[in-house]
């Protein structure tokens, strides 16, 4: 199993702009999750959907869809739909498998660090092992897939 830069040279990081568009595919398909499960269940339930504060109902359930997406897929396939497009996965450095801790941590905390401090997304370009903040603390990384 390819887990370190050290022990396989062959790895290749997946950098920054990969990254990127892995994620950006991954926001229209949270997006898409929302527009065609939550947002029918809430007119049917006649659930507020204009409402535009942290603690409505429906940013309480966009912000569930969007943790539960990345964890799920990450837990149980390593990558999201995203990363499968463009044929990157998230690897642990450490060791084969990833942990719920190291990916609960990785998707909910360390992603919410990462967006509150805008650097944790772009050191990504300039770390050799193309790590964000979030990888940083969980010591993951993402890399290219053979296809």
């Amino acid at each position: 199993m390819e887990t370190t830069g050290e022990s396989n040279p062959s790895i290749r990081y997946a950098g920054f702009w990969m990254r990127f568009w892995a994620y950006l595919l991954d926001l229209i398909v949270v997006g898409s999750i929302e527009r065609l499960l939550i947002k029918p269940i809430f007119r049917m339930l006649e659930i507020p959907l204009a409402e535009f504060n942290m603690f409505a109902p429906i940013s309480i359930a966009s912000a569930i869809i969007f943790y539960l997406y990345f964890v799920l897929m990450t837990k149980y396939f390593n990558q999201t739909l995203g990363k499968m497009v463009f044929g990157i996965k998230v690897i642990d450095l450490k060791s084969e498998k990833l942990s719920w801790g190291t990916i609960l941590f990785r998707e909910w905390i360390g992603r919410f660090i990462s967006i509150t401090v805008v650097v944790g997304y772009i050191i990504v370009a300039f770390l050799p092992k193309k790590q964000g903040l979030h990888d940083l603390f969980t010591d993951t990384s993402v890399i290219h897939i053979e296809r």
